[in-house]
């Protein structure tokens, strides 16, 4: 699983005293196990889905927060932020590249906005963007 993978890391990084990573590891875990309790109340059990929706939330927040520092030319910790960004990148699964997204919406029936955004919802969670989906068919109409 995802969550013992970044625990071992977590612990890596401990080891090593690199702090930029061992920050992130630990908002990380904090997230993974904030969601495990909500799951578990739930009596279900968090799963790899899971764990990938909550590292795409935190990069996406990590992201605006390198905006952020690079707005007030804080070259320092935007540095550090594309360190913890590529290191979470390593956890999620390979995405789906522009041209397999239009193929797949290509081979569609329905081509409509709120159809394909669905079926990619369900059958591609956390494996594709879904900016880079409506991007997508937005070129082909």
């Amino acid at each position: 699983m995802i969550v013992e993978e970044i625990k071992k890391a977590n612990v890596q990084a401990l080891k090593d005293k690199n702090v930029v990573l061992r920050n992130i590891y630990s908002v990380v875990l904090n997230k993974i196990m904030l969601e495990s309790i909500k799951k578990r109340e739930k009596g279900e059990e968090i799963t790899d889905p899971d764990v990938v929706q909550i590292l795409q939330k935190t990069i996406k927040e990590l992201t605006e927060e390198k905006e952020n520092y690079l707005k007030v030319s804080n070259t320092v910790e935007a540095g550090n932020i594309d360190v913890q960004i590529d290191c979470l990148k390593g956890y999620l699964p390979e995405m789906l590249s522009e041209e397999k997204i239009k193929e797949i919406i290509l081979g569609l029936e329905d081509k409509s906005i709120g159809s394909v955004m669905k079926f990619f919802k369900q059958e591609y969670n956390g494996k594709c963007d879904m900016n880079t989906v409506r991007n997508v068919l937005a070129n082909l109409k």
